[in-house]
């Protein structure tokens, strides 16, 4: 940018913006829910992330695997759709993640004989082996982040669920 003057350009703006956050915002990043949320979860998926490098899993792949395994105790065949809804992933997301299970040999992926176009998620002994080792690490992360507010019946998991529960942001 020949010939501007950035420092005059910023210093102008200096009192826009101190007006601008004076004014129309919740005053600091700090006071707004959804970056501290978003912080936290971060935090939360950079932490699962590390716990379950031995296991060889990460906190996406540990969560497909998991809401599968969950899915599949009623007998009933488990969808790749059905799993992206359940976890509110997008189904390439999920289709990627399923892909990476299946070549660790942690999940299946046949296709449906009564839909060519979908594919059913079988989580394999492979699957299960590695969620027996990741389910403990993942509450041990669970509860060093959010102590006993993020158990079963903690104040935590209480609020998120109540805000999860009113539809609040779906489209």
């Amino acid at each position: 940018m020949s010939g501007v003057d950035i420092e005059a350009i910023m210093a102008a703006d200096l009192p826009v913006l101190a007006e601008l956050f004076r004014h129309e915002t919740l005053g600091a990043p700090e006071n707004a829910v959804g970056f501290v949320l978003w912080r936290v979860v971060h935090r939360y998926v950079r932490e699962v992330d590390r716990a379950l490098g031995p296991v060889g899993l990460t906190h996406l792949q540990f969560t497909a695997l998991a809401l599968a395994a969950w899915m599949a105790r009623s007998g009933e065949p488990v969808t790749q759709v059905a799993l992206a809804r359940l976890g509110d992933i997008h189904p390439m997301q999920v289709s990627q993640v399923l892909k990476a299970l299946e070549t660790k040999g942690m999940a299946a992926r046949p296709r449906s004989e009564a839909d060519a176009r979908a594919r059913h998620v079988e989580v394999t002994e492979a699957g299960v082996a590695a969620l027996r080792q990741a389910m403990p690490l993942v509450i041990a992360v669970q509860a060093k982040l959010f102590g006993a507010a993020g158990k079963p019946g903690g104040d935590l998991l209480a609020v998120l669920r109540r805000i999860e529960e009113t539809g609040l942001g779906r489209d």
